[in-house]
């Protein structure tokens, strides 16, 4: 397994990462069970797979406790990522709470559920709470650290304005953002505005700054597995009918890019799975991709997609394609 690290964190970093919304349970778009999770997770780990990312949301702390589970006897060979802010009512609604009252209760009840004394790093999970200046934020992930419940303190779905200011507060060794070939400066997530555009602000600031960078839906929500088509009816309770970028029109302009990338010379007779997470290892600036792996085969699938590497040649002729076409 290739690695990549950045001088901000003391870690050799897998290039692909496993994402556990999809420990989440009920309420995922996929129908395999935990145990299908936790297989998924091990055989991640027998492959080099080293950065798992997580949040107490997914599943209203059911992801953190199968993680938690599979991981068992493993703390010192992975890299554990885990957010806060997003606590839920008695009726499992989300809500944002970014208070430092909030974030010094989560941490302890995510250590619980993960049956580990410390993450590696805790990120703050989005900045949409008003009533709370990130001064108070920022102060509170910095008391976490320097308690030794987590090793670095990252943010997630920041812009770079509140990167700079969190930063004269406590080091920030992590960005985490919307990302994919698709997606180079996605505006917004759902319906969700963003406050960063990654592939023109937020990429050469972690650059600079020797910060990692993680991007979170790389295959698009399944659109760049080569899974959904023009005719494809996600069911009724599916949380990607809440994203209009895979409704009507939009969804056929990102379908019409797709068939363009794959005519691409370099490109001839790969998947377009394959293609989309090399043109992530690629890029610069990308440290380990987030993706959500459902079961074995499909964390196989993903390992096999990385026997091969995207030149920069390509990887810039897929960008023109996605300007001209989105």
């Amino acid at each position: 397994m290739k690695t990549k690290r950045v001088s901000k964190i003391d870690w050799d970093f897998s290039v692909l990462g496993f994402g556990c919304w999809g420990a989440s349970g009920k309420g995922n778009w996929t129908n395999h069970t935990d145990d299908d999770q936790i297989r998924a997770i091990q055989k991640a780990m027998a492959l080099g797979i080293n950065f798992f990312d997580v949040a107490p949301i997914y599943g209203f702390g059911h992801a953190e406790e199968v993680l938690g589970k599979a991981i068992k006897g493993h703390r010192d060979e992975i890299f554990i990522a885990s957010k806060v802010g997003l606590p839920w009512t008695k009726d499992f609604d989300g809500y944002n709470d970014v208070s430092a009252k909030n974030i010094m209760r989560e941490i302890d009840d995510s250590l619980k559920r993960l049956d580990v004394d410390y993450v590696d790093l805790y990120q703050v999970h989005w900045p949409t709470d008003k009533d709370v200046p990130l001064e108070e934020t920022i102060e509170a992930m910095a008391k976490i650290k320097a308690s030794g419940k987590a090793k670095y303190i990252g943010l997630s779905n920041y812009s770079i304005s509140d990167l700079e200011k969190a930063s004269e507060i406590v080091e920030i060794a992590s960005m985490q953002g919307l990302f994919n070939m698709l997606e180079l400066d996605a505006d917004a997530y759902h319906n969700i505005p963003l406050q960063y555009r990654v592939n023109s602000e937020v990429l050469p600031a972690v650059i600079e700054k020797g910060m990692a960078f993680l991007p979170y839906s790389p295959l698009f929500q399944g659109l760049l597995t080569g899974k959904i088509t023009s005719e494809t009816v996600f069911g009724t309770n599916d949380v990607r009918n809440q994203n209009p970028k895979l409704q009507g029109k939009q969804r056929l302009n990102h379908l019409k890019a797709i068939d363009e990338i794959l005519k691409l010379p370099a490109l001839e007779g790969k998947a377009i799975a394959e293609v989309a997470v090399n043109y992530l290892v690629a890029k610069k600036g990308i440290t380990s991709v987030i993706a959500t792996q459902a079961n074995e085969s499909e964390v196989l699938a993903n390992v096999k997609a990385l026997e091969w590497e995207m030149s920069q040649e390509t990887l810039l002729s897929i960008e023109k394609i996605v300007k001209e076409k989105l």
